[in-house]
C-alpha cells in the first residue's frame, strides 16, 4: 500500500516515523511545510524524508494546487492528513482510493473545530479522544476509522495530556494501516444529532480574570502551558506570562477582593480569586508585584 503524508507539526512527524516501521506499506511522497507563523509545534519534516528516501514538497498557502499535483504522480492509495491548519480541496480528498484520512484528538462527532486540546483543558473536561476520520468536505465531520478515549487527569496540562494522545494515536496508525491494507478497515457514519464546534481562540481567551474562581484559572494556565504561549494576566500595563499554578478552593474569607495579592515568594504570587479561593501563580517574573497589590 502506498501512503502519502501532509503535514507540519509534531504529530505528523511522530505519525510519520511510525509509518516507516510498518512492513508492507510505503511512505511514497510527503507534502510539508518550510515555516509556520502560528504552530507552535511546528515541524518541517523534509530532513526525515532526504533520510528515507522520500519525495516531499514544500506547500504555498496561496498555490496549494501544487500540492495536488504533486501528490497525483504517485499513485497513492490513501493519504494521511495530520497537523494541518486548514480544509483540503476536495480534489485532493477525493484522488486516493482510500480517501484522505484526518486526525482530530477530540471525541468526535462532539467537540470539532479548532484548538482541541486547549480546549479540553480550559473547559475542566475529564476526559478527550484521539479520533482518525475520512476527510469529507465538513469540518471533522468525515466516518471515523479509529477512536480511542483518553482520560485527562487533574495535574495534565498542554503538554503532558498532548504526549498521551500522541502514544495513543501511534498505536492507532499502526492498527488502522495494517486494516487499510488488508481491506478489512470499518468507517462508522458520524451521528450529525451530537456534533458541537470548538472555535478559534484567541489572545483575550488567555487572560485571567482573578474574579473567576481558582478552578477555572488552574485550567485556564494548565491549558496554555508551554509549548503555548501561556495564560496570562495585565498589571501596571504589562502583560506577565503564568507557565504554571497551584489552586486553593477555599480557606480564605470572601469579603477579601479577588486579585489581591496575599504572599509573595521568589517567582511565586498568592492571588485572592472567586468565593474563598485563591491560587498560586507559579514561575511569574514578577519582582515589582507586593503583597497588598490589585492585580
Amino acid at each position: 500500500m502506498k501512503i502519502g503524508l501532509i503535514g507540519c507539526v509534531q504529530s505528523s512527524e511522530n505519525a510519520l516515523k511510525t509509518l516507516l516501521t510498518i512492513p508492507n506499506v510505503q511512505v511514497a511522497a510527503v507534502v510539508t511545510r518550510k515555516s509556520s507563523q502560528f504552530n507552535n509545534d511546528f515541524c518541517d519534516l523534509s530532513s526525515i524524508c532526504e533520510d528515507e528516501n522520500i519525495s516531499y514538497h514544500y506547500e504555498n498557502p496561496k498555490e496549494k494546487e501544487l500540492s495536488t499535483e504533486f501528490l497525483k504522480k504517485f499513485d497513492l492509495d490513501v493519504i494521511y492528513c495530520i497537523g494541518w491548519s486548514y480544509l483540503l480541496d476536495e480534489e485532493l480528498f477525493s484522488m486516493p482510493p482510500l480517501g484522505v484520512i484526518g486526525f482530530h484528538p477530540a471525541k468526535l462527532p462532539q467537540n470539532r473545530g479548532r484548538h482541541p486540546i486547549i480546549w479540553a483543558l480550559a473547559l475542566g473536561l475529564s476526559e478527550t479522544a484521539s479520533t482518525f476520520f475520512k476527510i469529507d468536505n465538513g469540518v471533522d465531520s468525515g466516518p471515523i476509522l479509529s477512536q480511542e478515549v483518553i482520560n485527562i487527569e487533574r495535574n495534565d496540562d498542554a503538554n503532558s495530556l498532548y504526549d498521551k494522545v500522541m502514544r495513543v494515536a501511534e498505536k492507532q496508525i499502526v492498527e488502522f494501516t495494517a486494516a487499510l491494507a488488508e481491506g478489512k478497515a470499518e468507517f462508522i457514519e458520524q451521528d450529525e444529532v451530537e456534533a458541537t464546534y470548538w472555535r478559534k481562540r484567541s489572545r483575550k481567551d488567555g487572560f485571567i480574570d482573578f474574579r473567576m474562581s481558582a478552578e477555572a484559572i488552574y485550567n485556564l494556565v494548565r491549558a496554555l502551558a508551554p509549548p503555548y504561549p501561556c495564560a496570562e494576566f495585565l498589571y501596571s500595563d504589562v502583560y506577565y506570562k503564568v507557565p504554571k499554578s497551584e489552586l486553593i478552593n477555599s480557606g480564605y474569607p470572601k469579603n477579601i477582593e479577588p486579585g489581591r495579592v496575599l504572599k509573595v515568594s521568589e517567582k511565586d504570587l498568592l492571588v485572592k480569586t472567586e468565593g474563598e479561593g485563591a491560587i498560586w501563580l507559579r514561575d511569574v517574573d514578577s519582582h515589582t508585584i507586593q503583597i497588598g497589590d490589585y492585580l
